[in-house]
């Protein structure tokens, strides 16, 4: 991305001693002059030669690629996958570290990402600073967890199935991809041409053998004859109006968890490690301990994950309010949930459907925000109904500091945390905080 302003500093290299990791899969490091860098590919007090790939002389912070190691951390390990490193596909992080250091660095950004943001010390989170594996990913070093049960390949010009190099629309093509789910690799999507299309995603059901791909034609593009090497249903994006569309076979997969089954429709959201569902919902009801007539809330409730395993625990006499704003999933979570006659799933944004219930007090809450987090009008909301205990799923360690901070402002504090690596080789991590009001005495 070279840039034809004078004052651009890409391709410049310094020498540079690597300081700690930071929120976003890089590590932090400063020139002789000072400069800030942002550095992939290298691990705290290493000393690599960084080669810059975006700045300019007056940036605020450069961003950088360790292209040299001068001196390697015990931690680093030869990247198992041949397409990770600098220049190379952008899907991993840190594919070039220990699988321990990895949970490691995550737990250090969770740890400066709730000091900075919220002022909690891990203590007075109620977490014990560990990030936790999911049982059977704890592999030798070399070896990579098969996770990812949802792929988006990017196709190239000549229609080459690839994945994105780092903050770019540049496609890296590969011919297998190592955290792949194996449900997803056998689809043989990597071995196919691809003319016309602009990305393939493939899913894998964890709870079924349902496989389906969706397609996204580049504008004017005709669709494929899709034949792959197993049963597989084919969706399409619509170019107009970004509308899924069934091609061929299911609109959607089965998935389980909680030993129950959810449809899941058109490439809704759904977590994407196999065992992410189940690890959540245990950590959640664990967590709220639901008691038989409990009234609960489940915001941003996807297909309805949380509100079927509350409804399961709350009984008869019990209810389930769930909001979500894509319809589409409104209507499996409905489907999903029918048994049960005192769920509701209402279809909306949740600042805006919230207020109009007119529900003024609950015993549970369990949310799910998006990346961005809840923000401080909804967070103010929530504390203002009198929760026994509030469940907060978060796939982002800097919204999640920033919203406990309003919570602890509205009168709610963490009575735990936990933290779990459900994207293993990627700067990504799940947390469960579980909270309660403040005592006066506190």
């Amino acid at each position: 991305m070279h840039n034809a302003s004078e004052s651009s500093l890409v391709g410049e290299e310094y020498e540079v001693e690597v300081g700690p990791v930071a929120h976003g899969g890089h590590c932090i490091a400063r020139t002789e002059e000072g400069r800030v860098l942002f550095v992939r590919h290298t691990l705290p007090g290493e000393k690599v030669v960084a080669r810059i790939t975006e700045g300019e002389e007056d940036s605020r912070f450069l961003r950088a690629d360790a292209v040299r190691i001068i001196e390697a951390s015990k931690d680093r390990v030869e990247a198992p996958c041949p397409y990770s490193g600098p220049g190379n596909c952008g899907g991993c992080d840190w594919q070039h570290a220990k699988p321990g250091a990895q949970r490691r660095f995550k737990g250090e950004v969770i740890a400066e990402q709730l000091q900075r943001l919220a002022g909690l010390t891990p203590e007075e989170a109620g977490w014990d600073g560990t990030v936790m594996p999911a049982p059977g990913d704890k592999l030798p070093a070399g070896e990579v967890p098969a996770w990812r049960t949802r792929v988006q390949y990017a196709i190239d010009t000549e229609g080459r199935a690839g994945l994105r190099k780092h903050r770019s629309h540049d496609v890296q093509p590969i011919d297998h991809c190592m955290i792949a789910a194996p449900g997803v690799t056998e689809l043989g999507i990597e071995k196919q041409d691809w003319p016309q299309m602009a990305t393939v995603e493939a899913i894998a059901a964890t709870g079924s053998s349902d496989r389906q791909v969706i397609l996204t034609p580049r504008p004017g593009g005709r669709l494929p004859l899709v034949e792959l090497d197993k049963p597989v249903s084919v969706l399409r994006v619509d170019e107009n109006d970004g509308g899924v569309h069934r091609v061929h076979g299911r609109a959607f997969v089965r998935e389980r968890a909680d030993e129950r089954t959810y449809r899941v429709g058109m490439g809704g959201f759904w977590q994407v490690h196999p065992q992410a569902a189940d690890i959540l919902v245990k950590a959640v009801m664990q967590g709220l301990l639901p008691r038989k007539g409990d009234m609960a809330l489940d915001l941003y409730c996807g297909v309805g994950l949380f509100a079927g395993a509350i409804a399961d625990r709350v009984g008869e006499k019990g209810a389930v309010l769930g909001i979500e704003s894509t319809k589409r999933a409104v209507e499996d979570a409905r489907h999903n949930l029918q048994d049960f006659e005192r769920v509701r799933i209402e279809h909306g944004k949740v600042e805006q459907i919230l207020p109009r219930t007119r529900i003024t007090e609950v015993d549970l809450i369990v949310l799910d925000p998006p990346r961005a987090g809840a923000g401080k009008q909804t967070v103010n909301h929530l504390a203002g109904l009198g929760a026994r205990r509030i469940a907060y799923v978060a796939c982002d360690p800097a919204a999640l500091a920033r919203d406990l901070a309003y919570f602890r402002d509205a009168g709610y504090k963490p009575r735990t945390l936990r933290a779990f690596d459900l994207f293993p080789m990627t700067h990504h991590v799940e947390c469960v905080a579980i909270l309660e009001p403040i005592k006066k005495d506190d």
